[in-house]
């Protein structure tokens, strides 16, 4: 049975895009459109209360039952368990993978989240914002290029969740005026992923969807993405 995917094409929608394609597991894409204000929708929000996406719901469960899930951390850990792909069984190479999975939902995504919103799609220009947020995406290209000339993957020698997380955003470098060229490892790590079959079919999600770089927002886009609903 298919698993439901709710999402729209932005880096942490092809997390889970990506890690379903590696995975072989079958799903069903449910568009969410977040510049629509799709993700406040009542329906939406019996499976993602945070109004965010991805969520998926599994009708095969644990137990034969129904499971909805939201944040694509917790998601890609239970594609992980349910399939037993990506999942190492020695307990510590696990918990590595799970410790830099960790470390892209607590500072990747968020940090080049907020230097993309002050960058390309705050209304005002707040060159604060952009500087300190600039300079932490820099910073945790740095880190990764330092765990990435010991290792050929982020959790170890095997690819994994960690990198399915992360991938989606550091790919994106050139938007943040960062160059590889300063980090040789993660060009390595980001050319040898972006070569693999089902990534490539991962990012294909709803690519028609996809925003030009640097297209401005409508104001209700800008509402429905950053403003004061729910």
């Amino acid at each position: 049975m298919a698993i439901d995917l709710y999402v729209w094409p932005t880096p942490n929608g092809y997390k889970v895009s990506i890690a379903l394609e590696e995975m072989g597991l079958p799903y069903t894409v449910h568009a969410v459109n977040i510049g629509a204000g799709d993700q406040f929708k009542p329906d939406f929000l019996k499976i993602s209360p945070n109004n965010r996406m991805p969520a998926i719901v599994d009708s095969d469960g644990p137990g034969g039952k129904p499971l909805s899930l939201f944040e694509s951390g917790a998601i890609l850990i239970y594609l992980a368990e349910k399939t037993g792909k990506f999942r190492p069984q020695d307990p510590a190479t696990w918990y590595t993978h799970l410790q830099w999975l960790m470390w892209q939902m607590g500072g990747v995504g968020p940090m080049f989240g907020q230097a993309g919103h002050f960058m390309f799609y705050a209304p005002e220009k707040i060159q604060y914002g952009i500087d300190r947020y600039g300079a932490e995406a820099k910073r945790l290209m740095k880190v990764a290029n330092e765990r990435l000339a010991a290792s050929a993957y982020l959790g170890g020698d095997e690819y994994g969740i960690a990198d399915m997380a992360t991938f989606p955003w550091l790919r994106l470098h050139e938007r943040y005026g960062i160059e590889t060229a300063e980090f040789p490892h993660v060009k390595r790590w980001i050319d040898a992923i972006a070569a693999r079959p089902a990534v490539q079919r991962g990012l294909e999600l709803l690519k028609e969807n996809v925003r030009p770089a640097g297209q401005s927002l409508t104001d209700a886009e800008r509402e429905n993405m950053f403003g004061k609903k729910r």
